[in-house]
């Protein structure tokens, strides 16, 4: 269950009089998320989301955040719109938390990803990234391969308690990547956690993407390879190269690669891996047996290093 912050029914009552959006009929915790405490509110008037923002997410960034969505949702992508209170203020506070609340967005996430759900978010991934050109605020990627050292340093001493040799294998990886890592290449807003978990279909339609909180400028060729990540590999690890060569297709028919893009995506594959491998290790580590969420398995993403690693160029993504 990922509500980490329990709000009473009276300090419910008295923050949903701020704004405008009818008389509670109902309310309840979503179990999903890892990062915020979360709850379905139902009033007359329709379905809203309340997101307390819990200490994992910095206050300063939330304008961003909240900005970014209802810039998208006002250019037709299908964002969540944050609500704003009867003063104009969608930013608030509830239960000493910062506080939110953003309209519902219809769907649900599919977990057995087939072909067409990979080409409607390679189009949904390109619509958004034009969409975000002309957002006048920027937020640096906390998460990109300056803080991978950091993120290795707080795990590698016990990297060995998950595999033998992952410490060493993970410590060789991240210097060539530091190394190699590309510069100039097209950037803007990247989503930065673009998983089948944050993206809603009716049918094989897509119809919502949630969860704007990693947000931020990078370039867009790494968001790309989070999505080969995130859509393209089975159950059993292998990788699907019609699901990759589907998303990338759909993809290049609304923003299409640069050569320099094409050339750097088996590199930035294999960053995308190691980012969510390390924080998925720096959290099997440290969290605790009786936390309310269970981490996820690291080594799903050092299968993923490794493919990434014996691609020899994007062909093998299902790329021309």
């Amino acid at each position: 269950m990922a509500v980490y912050t329990e709000v009473s029914d009276e300090e419910l009552i008295d923050f949903i009089a701020e704004y405008d959006i009818g008389e509670l009929r109902s309310c309840k915790g979503i179990a999903e998320g890892i990062e915020n405490s979360n709850y379905l509110m139902h009033t007359d008037r329709g379905a809203f989301i309340l997101t307390l923002y819990e200490k994992r997410v910095d206050p300063d960034d939330l304008p961003f955040f909240l900005g970014f969505m209802e810039h998208l949702a006002s250019r037709g992508i299908q964002a969540p719109v944050p609500v704003k209170g009867r003063d104009g203020v969608a930013l608030r506070s509830l239960c000493g938390r910062p506080a939110a609340v953003l309209r519902f967005l219809d769907g649900m996430c599919h977990r057995q990803v087939k072909p067409d759900h990979c080409s409607e978010v390679g189009k949904a991934l390109a619509q958004m990234h034009l969409a975000g050109l002309d957002f006048p605020l920027s937020r640096a990627n906390n998460l990109s391969v300056t803080a991978w050292r950091g993120l290795l340093s707080d795990s590698v001493a016990r990297a060995d308690e998950v595999k033998q040799g992952l410490g060493k294998e993970l410590e060789t990886e991240l210097t060539l990547l530091e190394t190699e890592w590309p510069d100039g290449l097209p950037s803007g807003i990247i989503h930065g956690d673009f998983f089948p978990d944050n993206v809603f279909f009716q049918g094989e339609e897509l119809s919502g993407l949630i969860d704007f909180y990693f947000a931020c400028n990078d370039c867009f060729a790494y968001e790309i390879a989070i999505c080969l990540d995130a859509w393209c590999f089975e159950p059993d690890g292998s990788f699907n190269a019609t699901k990759a060569r589907r998303l990338l297709t759909a993809y290049r028919g609304v923003r299409d690669f640069s050569p320099l893009e094409l050339e750097a995506l088996p590199l930035l594959a294999r960053g995308s891996s190691m980012r969510f491998l390390l924080t998925r290790l720096y959290d099997w580590l440290n969290t605790p047996t009786n936390a309310l969420v269970t981490p996820k398995d690291p080594l799903e993403f050092l299968n993923r290093l490794r493919f990434h690693q014996s691609v020899k160029g994007p062909g093998e993504y299902g790329l021309d």
